[in-house]
């Protein structure tokens, strides 16, 4: 890091316990709730958008396919930017990029603007976790980064919780175009804020040349592997839990978005607690852990079918467990992360995960074409279970590798 980054993040360090580290964590829990907000969005008004844009079932799994394949696929390189210009730099391109995309979303006549938007959000996504665990590392002592982490990543949940109650509840009344438009404000206010809020960046030149790998390895190729299978299961609940209510259960699309409202308020809480707990030595089990109850989320969205209050329960139980593992994941990078890797290692384990989100709603979405949502729910059951074994897999390996650090 240059002079003038060392400077800014010396001069923020002393604050980090008073309101300037409650505002820098209040301002990344919002890049990440831009960042993968059209998801939740496009989940949480899906009865709304098949109906009025004559979408299938498979159509609408197809934008989480196109968002997140893009976002999977940019997510290397987004790193690496990351690491070369700086987190201030890129999250104000990632908050007017998600400016963008929604506003687009909010235009699209049909499925053709809506995919190419969708595409578009994709590059925020890839940015989102890079940027915020550099910027961190920058400013956040080691002390308090595993809990500003656990609080950053729960933004992505508090972006579900936006979707699922009041953006819904606002297109009851404005339009789900309305919804997605005041969204796309928001974001831009959020860019301005980022704008003014952070350290300056250093010049891009400063920036040491670091061996570039696109390939993950390690620790990071065993958590990129994790989480493809766990945003598989993930991205299929978010982008079909409201469909499922309403179709399957008979509820209207309100009640159906506060489906998604429950989960991403379940899983901020989770997401906190758990990046609490992920301390070196305990971290390492954890995902495994957590894919585990994540397995019995899948079975109680299934039991839903014969006693619909268990919906609900299943509900809350996939953002205590499935959501929770992703930011157990991204506490792990932020406590091994080599010197000058942060944005790549962060973005090699989150285009495993985008991957999983790519490939999980189109497999679920030919089942709920059909109805068969029960099937629907057991492969999301398997995908969670293939990911715990993942994990637990790693564990073993990482313990038997005595430090950990090269498993």
């Amino acid at each position: 890091m240059g002079a003038q980054g060392t400077t800014a993040a010396t001069a923020a360090a002393p604050d980090t316990g008073d309101g300037r580290a409650r505002r820098l964590t209040a301002l990344l829990i919002c890049a990440m709730a831009f960042s993968m907000l059209q998801l939740f969005l496009l989940g949480a008004l899906g009865p709304r958008l098949v109906a009025e844009l004559d979408l299938s079932p498979a159509v609408l799994g197809l934008t989480t396919t196109v968002g997140f394949g893009t976002a999977a696929a940019l997510s290397p390189a987004g790193g690496r930017m990351v690491d070369r210009v700086g987190p201030r730099r890129s999250l104000v391109l990632l908050l007017v990029v998600s400016a963008v995309a929604l506003a687009l979303i909010g235009a699209a006549p049909g499925a053709g603007l809506l995919l190419g938007a969708v595409a578009l959000g994709g590059i925020p996504q890839a940015l989102a976790n890079p940027a915020t665990n550099k910027a961190i590392l920058a400013v956040v002592p080691q002390a308090r980064r595993g809990a500003v982490t656990g609080l950053k990543q729960s933004g992505v949940q508090l972006g579900a919780f936006a979707a699922g109650l009041p953006l819904a509840a606002l297109a009851g009344g404005l339009g789900w175009r309305g919804a997605v438009w005041t969204a796309s404000g928001a974001a831009l206010l959020a860019g301005a804020w980022a704008l003014r809020a952070l350290p300056a960046d250093p010049p891009v030149r400063s920036v040491p040349s670091v061996g570039t790998s696109y390939v993950p390895r390690g620790m990071v190729a065993w958590l990129a592997g994790f989480s493809l299978f766990l945003g598989a299961g993930i991205a299929s609940v978010n982008t079909y839990l409201a469909l499922y209510g309403v179709r399957a259960l008979g509820m209207g699309p309100t009640p159906a978005g506060a489906l998604v409202a429950a989960l991403g308020v379940a899983g901020v809480l989770g997401r906190i607690g758990w990046s609490k707990a992920a301390r070196p030595g305990r971290a390492e089990w954890l995902p495994g852990l957590l894919a585990c109850g994540a397995v019995g989320a899948a079975a109680l969205l299934a039991a839903g079918s014969l006693v619909p209050p268990l919906v609900w329960a299943g509900a809350v139980a996939v953002g205590v467990f499935a959501v929770s593992g992703n930011a157990v994941s991204m506490v792990l990078v932020v406590q091994r992360a080599a010197a000058g890797r942060a944005g790549q290692d962060s973005a090699l384990v989150a285009a495993g995960f985008f991957a999983g989100f790519a490939v999980g709603p189109p497999l679920f979405g030919l089942l709920a074409q059909s109805g068969r949502y029960g099937w629907g729910w057991l492969l999301v059951a398997v995908e969670f279970a293939a990911a715990g074994a993942v994990a637990f897999l790693w564990a073993v390996r990482d313990r038997r590798a005595g430090a950990g650090r090269t498993a």
